[in-house]
């Protein structure tokens, strides 16, 4: 493969701390084996990126660092973005037969980039409460695998606000929405968080912030 793909490939992994590195091979099990991604080192997942992907391994790389929230990766590399496909295509865990499932007009699909958000006003405080109230006890995991954030922050959130589940989850999404700055719209936190096991109303409360 071409020496600039590789090397690029090690620089972002090499960007990220190591609570997001195994985030990003837990999110790759949709494409490659957990086995393969299980011990793998930063080198070793360029190898297996290149091999799995050539020529493409960037773009798959790019769409794992949107959904963990690193979009100032994409830009400081200049990483290329996956095209638009009509459907939602799951990659089972063994990395073998994709099937497809989701709405074809959802415009967001496992390692791709959401549709153009209709309504693309930042996320208010109220909003998020919102979002806060239907989280489950899950929520470090989803703050994470699926919003980029350090466990020591969550830990830092919940040391500040002891016995309140919301705000720990309301003040998580509050980090959230400060990294991503004007990015932190309805369709990028829907986009974030349509992998994870939550109370489908969580998803449509955001699909109806972008359709106001």
């Amino acid at each position: 493969m071409a020496r600039d793909e590789r090397a690029t490939l090690l620089e972002v992994h090499q960007a990220l701390p190591e609570e997001q590195f195994q985030s990003l091979k837990f999110l790759l099990e949709r494409r490659v084996p957990a086995g393969l991604l299980l011990s793998a080192s930063r080198p070793d997942l360029c190898r297996i990126l290149l091999q799995r992907f050539p020529g493409n391994s960037l773009r798959v790389t790019a769409g794992i660092l949107r959904q963990l929230g690193r979009l100032d990766l994409i830009q400081r590399f200049q990483l290329p973005l996956e095209e638009q496909i009509p459907e939602q295509t799951h990659w089972e865990p063994n990395g073998d037969t994709p099937t497809v499932r989701g709405d074809p007009t959802s415009g967001c699909h496992p390692g791709g980039i959401p549709a153009p958000p209709m309504n693309p006003r930042r996320l208010t405080e109220k909003d998020l409460m919102q979002v806060a109230q239907r989280l489950g006890k899950e929520w470090q995991e989803v703050g994470i695998l699926h919003l980029g954030l350090e466990r020591s922050r969550l830990e830092q959130i919940q040391e500040e606000n002891p016995g309140n589940p919301v705000l720990w989850n309301f003040e998580m999404l509050r980090e959230w929405r400060r990294r991503q700055r004007q990015e932190a719209t309805a369709s990028q936190l829907r986009f974030c968080l349509e992998p994870a096991r939550l109370d489908p109303g969580i998803l449509d409360f955001l699909q109806s912030l972008q359709e106001d």
